[in-house]
């Protein structure tokens, strides 16, 4: 038997005879850490978008209203990555990268993530209705579709992007709502189409890493390999939508008003589209092993390019 409890071990005494007991190494803290994955974290920074677009990022009170918006948002997002891996179990095993997650690979007993996942989600609630019931009402609505997407919403295909998409958006209406900033449509519309074309090259890289251990048989989710000019075409499209948004909202009056030199701001432009389609590469050379925005955090050239791009929206002000 290997680490067996008392009860298990009684229980198997009786309809056998017991040789020898295997004890594993308890997992570590920085194992339960990992299985909340708190490198996903940053994609929570998307709720001080709002406050950085409306240049209130220097209020002290709308700030700290931002970051409680924040740690309730990581709190429920790991729940529901919780969720996310205990459901995904067989799907992780066979991925060459995801089989090393702590539950895929057996490093944490899954009790650990049945008792942390409901914890985390009602702490989460908790701070989000500290700032207002429509706070919460996010959140809540985030985690249902979390936790819908991990159940069943991932095996539908185009609808699973789409949930994707709008978890993203979900940040960035709670950030919003935290800092009483009215979210404008160009905003809205903007983040729309860039998640959208996020959310396509995570299953397009997804479907060709599956494609070096499956071959011509590999399928990520519910796409077949046959699907991926399908995702190539959709991405491409909603993220040069996504460049036509912010162009278009450059040349309105309305930025006039909060940008002293908006000029500048056409900087933006050809970098967001450099970023956009230097992540297609990495992903068709399969060296896409994450989530599109944790790998820009991680990557060199994603890095320089987003700093770039905060360094002209700051000068344009």
């Amino acid at each position: 038997m290997v680490s067996p409890n008392p009860r298990l071990k009684q229980a198997a005494v009786k309809v056998s005879q017991f040789e020898r007991a295997f004890a594993e190494p308890g997992a570590s803290v920085a194992e339960y850490l990992r299985a909340l994955r708190p490198q996903q974290w940053v994609k929570n920074i998307l709720v001080f978008v709002p406050l950085f677009a409306a240049h209130l990022f220097t209020e002290p009170i709308l700030l700290v209203r931002t970051v409680i918006a924040f740690v309730a948002f990581c709190c429920c997002a790991s729940s529901g990555y919780l969720v996310n891996d205990l459901c995904d179990l067989p799907a992780d095993r066979h991925h060459p990268a995801k089989r090393l997650r702590p539950f895929a690979s057996g490093e944490l007993p899954l009790a650990y993530g049945f008792a942390m996942a409901p914890v985390l989600a009602v702490f989460g609630c908790l701070l989000a209705g500290l700032l207002s019931g429509l706070s919460l009402g996010i959140v809540v609505l985030y985690f249902i579709v979390a936790a819908a997407y991990s159940l069943f919403l991932k095996k539908e295909v185009l609808l699973d992007v789409f949930m994707l998409a709008s978890l993203y958006t979900l940040r960035i209406i709670e950030g919003g709502l935290a800092a009483a900033v009215p979210l404008s449509v160009w905003l809205l519309a903007f983040s729309m189409f860039l998640f959208l074309s996020l959310a396509f090259i995570k299953r397009y890289a997804e479907l060709v890493i599956m494609r070096s251990v499956d071959g011509d048989q590999a399928k990520a989710r519910s796409y077949e390999l046959s699907d991926a000019e399908f995702l190539v075409s959709d991405g491409t499209a909603s993220a040069y939508a996504a460049v036509l948004v912010l162009s278009l909202y450059i040349g309105s009056g309305a930025v006039k008003v909060l940008y002293s030199t908006h000029v500048v701001l056409w900087l933006v432009c050809p970098l967001l589209l450099y970023w956009i389609r230097y992540l297609w590469l990495v992903a068709h050379r399969g060296r896409m092993y994450h989530d599109p925005l944790i790998f820009a955090v991680r990557d060199r050239t994603s890095r320089i390019l987003i700093l770039l791009m905060l360094a002209a929206a700051l000068i344009a002000i």
